[in-house]
């Protein structure tokens, strides 16, 4: 009696009703191109500051959040659906930022150096993430689907 072999499907090529199967390349690859800037942005600018003393208790957890999102993204690159959370994350602080913090500093004149160059990091987010997300998808998996059960 021949042995079957397990079906594996890749997420750009899936059978129909398989995860993934609703998502482009163009949004796989997107997304993967992301999460690749991301980590090797949080990863090469901020991963190694944490090792230096913080000038505050804040600046410790943004470095350290940082870092750990560098490194969540990482994943990213190798599986970018599994990991869509944390790019909604990503886009939602980035929006949160630029609506109640960029946005008014920018309007009042009042972005000094620094300021300015967040407001662009975070501005190519505000404007990237959109581009690549698979808002079917996020649509389908994360508000139409039923909720989990509590029990």
């Amino acid at each position: 009696m021949p042995v079957q072999q397990p079906e594996f499907s890749h997420a750009a090529n899936p059978a129909p009703g398989r995860p993934g199967g609703d998502v482009s390349l163009f949004h796989l690859y997107g997304l993967r191109l992301v999460f690749l800037l991301m980590a090797l942005f949080l990863l090469s600018s901020i991963g190694p500051r944490l090792l230096e003393p913080p000038p505050t208790l804040m600046t410790g957890a943004a470095r350290a959040l940082f870092t750990a999102l560098g490194l969540l993204a990482a994943l990213g690159v190798r599986s970018p659906l599994q990991m869509l959370p944390v790019m909604m994350f990503e886009f939602t602080w980035k929006a949160l930022w630029m609506a109640f913090i960029g946005l008014p500093l920018w309007a009042a004149g009042r972005l000094d150096p620094d300021s300015a160059q967040t407001f662009f990091e975070v501005g190519v987010g505000v404007l990237l993430v959109p581009i690549v997300m698979p808002w079917g998808h996020v649509w389908e998996n994360y508000v139409k689907r039923p909720a989990e059960r509590w029990r």
